[in-house]
């Protein structure tokens, strides 16, 4: 038997609705749990309705932890970066509103550093025709969604947001990135 420690790691990533993000990497290998949530706020312990108001200066997000032996942080942020518009200020589609801006929240100065360079990355390849506004901020306090939330698109793949907002995007990364999906992509 192999002694040698798992490392997991965790990063919180905003890009649009929490179900949409969520739905795109709980199909990555390497990722180990994926759990919808608010950062990036003051208001203490905040709720759905509270969040969506767009007062409480929280985004959406997604708490990923991960194996970094298994998937990368870089391909995470590829990953993020081509699930939703970075340069969309304070939107992704139809939502609309700060709690829906594109968002890294690191938990180490070595996530810092690689998402700097990543952004520096893709903005030398002219990727975007506007300007990135992803935010890049330390991760201080994150709080796990109303449990109604989680792995909502398996739960409710027939939805109609599921079927026009989230199936799309959950297919451009099956898509492009067949090598990082799991094998059961449930």
């Amino acid at each position: 038997m192999d002694n040698q420690k798992k490392i997991i790691e965790s990063v919180a990533f905003g890009g649009g609705c929490f179900w949409c993000t969520e739905a795109v990497f709980l199909i990555l290998k390497g990722v180990i749990t994926v759990t919808p949530g608010y950062a990036g706020g003051e208001t203490i312990n905040p709720t759905y309705e509270q969040v969506s108001s767009g007062k409480t200066g929280y985004a959406e997000v997604i708490l990923v932890e991960y194996d970094p032996q298994v998937v990368s942080f870089e391909k995470l942020l590829e990953v993020f970066f081509e699930s939703h518009d970075p340069t969309a200020i304070n939107r992704q589609g139809n939502d609309v509103g700060t709690q829906y801006r594109s968002i890294i929240l690191y938990v180490s100065a070595k996530q810092r550093e690689e998402a700097e360079n990543y952004i520096k990355k893709i903005v030398n390849l002219k990727k975007y025709s506007k300007p990135i506004i992803t935010e890049l901020v330390s991760l201080k306090t994150f709080y796990p969604a109303e449990e109604y939330h989680k792995e909502f698109y398996a739960k409710h793949p027939n939805e109609a947001y599921s079927e026009s907002i989230i199936k799309p995007k959950v297919e451009k990364i099956i898509d492009k990135y067949p090598e990082l999906l799991k094998k059961d992509k449930n």
